[in-house]
């Protein structure tokens, strides 16, 4: 059978298992025990058949559905497959996951809860495989709507159906945008993808569809100034949700970017690449600026994949000015940074969402400065929690190093470029990826310390307790995927080579005598080189002999008395750092970026508590202007609708006389 077929059967499969959900009121526990691992067994088939198919020619299928003459289209090829493969990877330690999660729901919800998940599963698979505009944008629109009702699970809260509303008013304004940048691509030919391929766009049309598509796919990717939807919609979501959409549904985003620019649009131009570049270094720095500041878990990690989009669209952007300028080897390692970004993305941010939600589950607490000392009652978690954190901040020999790496490398390679403007301007993109990740890294050793060691800071964390088998899991399925990404990329991006052979026709391939499995070298072993086992090895080494040397030389010398003064005996949880403090140099140093308002204690208060509340300045500059504006033109169109017959005759006579003079 081909395997477009048997992706299709798993997309059926899934939207079974919702049905399922629904036949009858099940309880939690029926639909936990049974449906969701269902759902985990469907994203572990989805991604064998999505790895099996990477490396085969593209199969397409016209389905009996849609409307006469608008059937729908299916294509399977190497990039579709790489990003099912990313889907079912992480669906299935997500699903896995919920199977735990939804198991203490007692209000009747988690059946419809499990159709919409699988809806929502299958429509982004959908998306992925369609092959043509009219069936591109039913699963598209589809994908948004389930994720609704999944981020308004608790829709009696206020606060949640206002993040919901935001999500999908960012949705739709994407989903214009995306819908006209294929009018603009099917203008002179038809809806099908095959059709877009081979129309003849001039060079300006062509750039009107790239930044049509680019506003579209970004309002869905988070890119800034589109991102507000994130921040809100994360914290609403049930967490099993927020790591499907952070880890997988903002991927969605980047391979829709992917395929118009690269599959669909008559040629790649390097103005394109340098637009998406600048967009992409205030993205990511935004994102980590931001990121720093938040004390609400959830909203921390949301404004972190912000941060993570931008250094997917950092490899895009080189990827795009190295075809521009006739640079094809260089265009496949940013394409290939990209991608590996994206599939390390989806893993590390799947296991920090899932962590969150553990802690949440166990110890009823988002607010970071009401954490602490978790790791004594929820030490499982806090060992994955930590592996995430040591991923997304880009430490080796784990995942996130590995991509970011190769982004450097692509960028460091710039004096390649003949046009001194890109070469001066790609170097401070590489500088600002760096200052990223320092500070990713800040942030993590805010957040795990201040929530997992010291001293419990409230009677929640004190009560906490560890997650289910179900949650712990699913967050070791996708810890064990960092590991292995990490260890070995150079399977990783032989893998992925198809992909650039089909986009680009080219491939990245590997130079040196060294053997291939053990050494990592982009473009060849003079200018760099990685090897994540020999790091590894070295790392144990090192705490092995440090180990070894304390146990032969100091154990029995050391000798144990009580503190010396300095107030120990009457230590607790106050005079512990906090989030805020953590954070303090951080606002200082960017105060410019932050609007704060700050709220001190009064000075006599026994118990003073300092806070300190970060806005988005984005909602003053852009999004409530364009509120009163609405609000302000819906008011003058509100006059003329008096509600008298004769007055709506006047407008059709006065809309008459005004064809007839100067319509022809």
């Amino acid at each position: 059978m081909p395997h477009a077929e048997i992706v299709i059967g798993i997309v059926l499969f899934w939207l079974a298992v919702g049905a399922l959900g629904i036949i009858r009121p099940f309880s939690g526990r029926a639909v936990s025990a049974v449906l969701f691992p269902l759902g985990a067994a469907g994203g572990i088939a989805l991604a064998a058949v999505a790895l099996a198919a990477i490396g085969l020619p593209a199969t397409q299928i016209v389905l009996p559905l849609g409307l006469p003459d608008l059937p729908f289209h299916v294509r399977l090829d190497a990039l579709s497959a790489f990003f099912l493969f990313l889907l079912g990877a992480t669906a299935a330690g997500v699903s896995c996951y919920a199977a735990g999660y939804f198991a203490a729901v007692k209000d009747g919800s988690a059946g419809i809860t499990c159709l919409q998940y699988h809806v929502f599963l299958a429509s982004m698979a959908l998306v992925l495989i369609a092959d043509d505009a009219y069936f591109f944008m039913v699963a598209w629109e589809t994908m948004a709507l389930s994720s609704s009702f999944l981020v308004t699970t608790e829709h009696r809260d206020p606060e949640i159906r206002k993040a919901g509303f935001i999500y999908m008013l960012i949705a739709h304004v994407g989903a214009i945008a995306i819908l006209l940048s294929f009018g603009v691509l099917a203008s002179t030919g038809g809806y099908t993808f095959d059709a877009m391929r081979n129309a003849q766009l001039s060079g300006g049309w062509a750039t009107v569809a790239f930044l049509l598509a680019l506003i579209g796919f970004g309002a869905k990717a988070g890119i800034v100034p589109l991102h507000v939807w994130l921040p809100e919609a994360h914290p609403a979501a049930p967490s099993p949700v927020s790591a499907l959409m952070s880890g997988v549904m903002l991927k969605t985003a980047i391979y829709g970017l992917i395929r118009v620019t690269y599959d669909l649009l008559p040629g790649v131009r390097w103005e394109w690449g340098l637009i998406v570049l600048v967009i992409a270094v205030v993205t990511t720095l935004f994102g980590v600026l931001f990121a720093l500041m938040q004390h609400d878990l959830k909203r921390l990690l949301a404004y972190h994949s912000v941060e993570n989009i931008g250094i997917i669209l950092i490899g895009l952007g080189l990827s795009m000015i190295y075809v521009g300028t006739g640079q094809p080897v260089l265009a496949v390692l940013g394409l290939i940074a990209a991608l590996y970004h994206t599939l390390n993305h989806a893993v590390f941010k799947g296991l920090l969402f899932l962590g969150a939600g553990a802690v949440l589950h166990g110890s009823g607490l988002r607010d970071l400065g009401r954490m602490g000392g978790l790791i004594r009652v929820m030490p499982h978690t806090a060992f994955l929690f930590l592996l995430g954190a040591l991923a997304i901040s880009a430490l080796p020999p784990l995942n996130g190093f590995v991509s970011e790496w190769l982004t450097f490398q692509a960028a460091l390679l710039s004096p390649a470029l003949e046009q001194g403007v890109l070469r001066s301007i790609i170097p401070l993109a590489a500088a600002a990826l760096a200052l990223a990740g320092a500070l990713t890294a800040l942030c993590f050793v805010k957040v795990f310390g201040v929530a997992f060691l010291g001293q419990p800071r409230s009677a929640e964390a004190g009560r906490g307790h560890e997650v289910g088998g179900w949650e712990r899991l699913g967050m070791a399925w996708l810890g064990a995927l960092c590991v292995v990404l990490g260890l070995a990329p150079v399977w990783v991006i032989e893998i992925m080579d198809p992909i650039a052979r089909d986009l680009l026709n080219n491939s990245l391939g590997f130079t040196g005598a060294a053997p291939q499995w053990l050494w990592l070298t982009p473009v060849a072993p003079e200018r760099a080189s990685y090897s994540p086992l020999i790091f590894l090895v070295v790392i144990v080494a090192v705490v092995l002999l440090a180990f070894w040397l304390v146990r032969a030389f100091y154990h029995g010398r050391l000798r144990r008395t009580p503190a010396w003064s300095c107030g120990f005996p009457g230590s607790n949880a106050r005079m512990q750092d906090t989030a805020e403090g953590f954070a303090q140099p951080i606002r200082q140093i960017f105060s410019p970026v932050y609007e704060v308002e700050v709220h001190r204690p009064d000075p006599f208060d026994r118990a003073p508590r300092y806070s300190a509340e970060v806005r988005d300045r984005s909602w003053d500059w852009l999004y409530h202007p364009i509120a009163r504006a609405t609000v302000f033109c819906s008011r003058l169109i509100g006059y003329i609708q008096v509600g008298r017959i004769s007055v709506y005759l006047m407008y059709s006579f006065v809309t008459i006389l005004f064809l007839l003079a100067f319509v022809r």
